[in-house]
C-alpha cells in the first residue's frame, strides 16, 4: 500500500544536478592529474637520463609542465584518444544497446495494438516534454519488465521497452515510464553515462601503461650514479602501484553514484510531465515485483549483452543482490526502490 505525499520535483532535480556536476568535475580532475603525472615522470626520467650528474627537483618539472614551458604531450594525446573513443562509441551505442535482444522498431499505424499503444504513449509524452523530435521506438521481445533510452542527441534518440512491461502496466504507468526515459534524453544522461565509461576505461589504460613502463623502463641509465633520482623513482613506483589498485574502485564508485543521481532526476522528470507521482510509483513497484520472480532472472540470462544495458535500464536487474542497511544501493547503478519512492513522495507501507 502506498502513502502518497506532495513532493518538490524541482528540488530533487537541483540537488542531484549539483551532485552530478561534482562527479563530472572529479572525473576530469583525476583524468588530467593522471595525464600530468605521466608527463612529469616521462620528462623527469628523460632529463635525468641525459644529465645523470645533474640533480633536478621533481617539482621543477611539474611547474614547467603546468606553466606550459614544456608541452604536456601525454595529457594532450590521452585527451585526443579519449575524444576519438567517445565519438566512436556514440556512433555505435544504439546498436550496442540493442545487441543480443530480439527487437523491432515500432512505426505509426503498427498493426499490433500493443505496439500502437507504446508509440502513442511515446508521442504523448514527447509533446508533454516539448521535445522537437520523437525518438525511435523499439519493442524488445522479453519476459522481464524494463525499458531504456539511448542516443547522441534528441534527434537521434531512441527508447525501448520490453513486451512484458507494456503488457503489465496500465496506460498511465506506461506514460510515466516513457516520461522517465524521455527525461533521460532531455537531460543528456546518455552522453554523461558514455563520457564516464570512456574516461574510466581510459584511466585504466593510462595507469596500466604507467605501471608497466616504470616496471620495465625506469631510469636504468643512471641507477648507479644518481641515488637521489633512484629514490624519487622508487617513491613514484610505489604511488603508481597504489593507484593501480584504488583507481578502479574510485572510478567505479563515482560512476555508480552518478548513475543513481540521474535516476532520481529522471523519476522527478516523470512526475513533472505526469503532474502526478502515483503512476511512476506504481510502475516502479510492479517492475520491482517482477524482478523478484525467479523466472525474471532466468530471462535475463537468456539474453546476451545484458551487462551493457544495466546502467541504462529503468530498473537495475542486479538491485535485488544489494538490499541491506543504509548502504543497500552503494554497489548498484540505481537507488533502492524505497529511496526512489521516497524521492517522489511515495512511502511504501507494509
Amino acid at each position: 500500500m502506498l502513502d502518497i505525499q506532495s513532493m518538490d520535483w524541482r528540488e530533487v532535480v537541483r540537488k542531484n544536478t549539483r551532485k552530478s556536476y561534482i562527479v563530472i568535475a572529479l572525473f576530469l580532475i583525476i583524468f588530467f592529474a593522471l595525464g600530468l603525472l605521466i608527463d612529469v615522470i616521462w620528462r623527469y626520467t628523460q632529463i635525468t637520463s641525459y644529465y645523470p650528474n645533474y640533480t633536478i627537483p621533481f617539482s621543477a618539472v611539474f611547474c614547467a609542465l603546468i606553466t606550459l614551458k614544456i608541452v604536456p604531450w601525454a595529457t594532450i594525446i590521452s585527451s585526443a584518444i579519449a575524444l576519438i573513443w567517445l565519438l566512436v562509441t556514440f556512433s555505435y551505442y544504439d546498436k550496442i544497446m540493442l545487441a543480443g535482444t530480439e527487437y523491432h522498431e515500432i512505426h505509426p499505424g503498427d498493426p499490433d495494438p500493443l505496439c500502437q499503444r507504446i508509440y502513442n504513449v511515446t508521442e504523448e509524452m514527447k509533446i508533454a516534454a516539448n521535445m522537437p523530435f520523437i525518438p525511435k521506438v523499439y519493442i524488445i521481445e522479453a519476459n522481464y519488465m524494463n525499458a531504456f533510452a539511448s542516443g547522441f542527441s534528441e534527434k537521434s534518440s531512441m527508447v525501448a521497452v520490453t513486451r512484458a512491461l507494456a503488457q503489465k502496466l496500465n496506460r498511465e504507468e506506461l506514460q510515466a515510464v516513457m516520461a522517465h526515459e524521455l527525461t533521460h534524453i532531455r537531460n543528456q544522461d546518455i552522453k554523461l553515462n558514455l563520457f564516464t565509461i570512456v574516461l574510466s576505461n581510459m584511466l585504466m589504460f593510462m595507469i596500466e601503461f604507467l605501471f608497466w613502463s616504470l616496471l620495465f623502463g625506469g631510469n636504468r641509465s643512471n641507477r648507479r650514479d644518481n641515488n637521489n633520482g633512484n629514490n624519487v623513482m622508487a617513491i613514484i613506483f610505489m604511488v603508481v602501484m597504489i593507484l593501480r589498485f584504488i583507481l578502479p574502485i574510485i572510478t567505479s564508485m563515482l560512476m555508480l553514484f552518478l548513475s543513481r543521481t540521474r535516476e532520481y532526476m529522471a523519476d522527478a522528470g516523470a512526475v513533472e510531465l505526469m503532474r502526478d507521482n502515483r503512476p511512476m510509483a506504481n510502475a516502479l513497484i510492479k517492475i520491482s515485483e517482477n524482478h523478484a520472480e525467479p523466472q525474471t532472472a532466468q530471462s535475463y540470462k537468456q539474453t546476451a549483452n545484458e551487462r551493457m544495458r544495466r546502467a541504462s535500464y529503468l530498473y537495475d536487474p542486479a538491485s535485488a543482490k544489494f538490499a541491506a542497511g543504509n548502504m543497500e544501493d552503494m554497489f548498484s547503478t540505481h537507488p533502492s526502490l524505497k529511496k526512489r519512492l521516497a524521492s517522489i513522495g511515495a512511502i511504501l507501507k507494509k
